[in-house]
């Protein structure tokens, strides 16, 4: 009686506990954008009618999305830089993964998993390179959005924060083209981010799955379950 195969496997840190914070927060500051913003841009809600002066709905929602739009700013100033600059082994493992995005030979067996006709391929880093540039795009989007941001805040508050952006803001709106174009710019890129959580979550569970390394899970636990060799 032939025995079966036994798959050992040894668990990695994949994200470091800061990431995985990081990572939540974020999400959080996404979704809360994403409803105040279409509450700001269309009013679906109004309160009650009452004779007291103190129905701000609007002014509410506007305070929460540029408290969470702030959030938003320093995650996205703190993870670029954390990103080069930490000594973590997870954070170094991020690093390696330009060179996983470099190679062509990388990308071909990456593309062939995908398609369910080949192996995952070996990667130096975390992310294979199709998660890479996603990645990288998706950094390019934050970046853009707290810039169209900042420069929407500094038009609407004139002093403290406001005021000493200003300058700084202006001639980034002048290379948007103006107010305007800032508004239209913001609120694409707004449904980018909407677009692209329902893929990444298909792209999480067919790796968990497919993988049985304990992708979906890693973002919680910050580990991965890895073939030994």
């Amino acid at each position: 009686m032939a025995k079966e195969a036994v798959e050992l496997r040894e668990a990695e840190v994949e994200f470091s506990v800061l990431t995985r914070a990081l990572h939540w927060l974020r999400f959080v500051a996404i979704v809360a954008l994403t409803i105040t913003g279409f509450y700001i841009g269309a009013v679906f809600v109004s309160p009650s009618i009452s004779g007291e002066p103190n129905l701000f709905l609007n002014a509410r929602m506007r305070m929460w999305h540029e408290i969470f739009g702030f959030v938003l700013v320093a995650i996205t100033l703190f993870k670029i830089y954390y990103f080069f600059a930490s000594k973590h082994k997870a954070e170094r493992l991020e690093r390696g993964s330009f060179g996983d995005a470099l190679s062509l030979k990388t990308w071909i067996a990456q593309l062939k998993y995908y398609l369910l006709i080949g192996k995952h391929p070996h990667l130096k880093g975390v992310y294979n390179p199709l998660q890479f540039a996603a990645y990288a795009g998706l950094y390019i989007v934050f970046s853009l959005l707290c810039l169209t941001g900042l420069i929407l805040y500094v038009h609407v508050y004139h002093d403290g924060l406001g005021g000493a952006l200003y300058g700084a803001m202006r001639p980034f709106e002048a290379l948007f083209g103006g107010l305007a174009n800032v508004r239209t710019i913001h609120h694409i890129l707004m449904w980018v981010l909407i677009i692209f959580l329902p893929v990444h979550i298909y792209m999480v569970i067919f790796n968990s799955l497919r993988g049985k390394e304990g992708a979906l899970d890693s973002i919680l636990s910050g580990l991965k379950f890895k073939k030994k060799h």
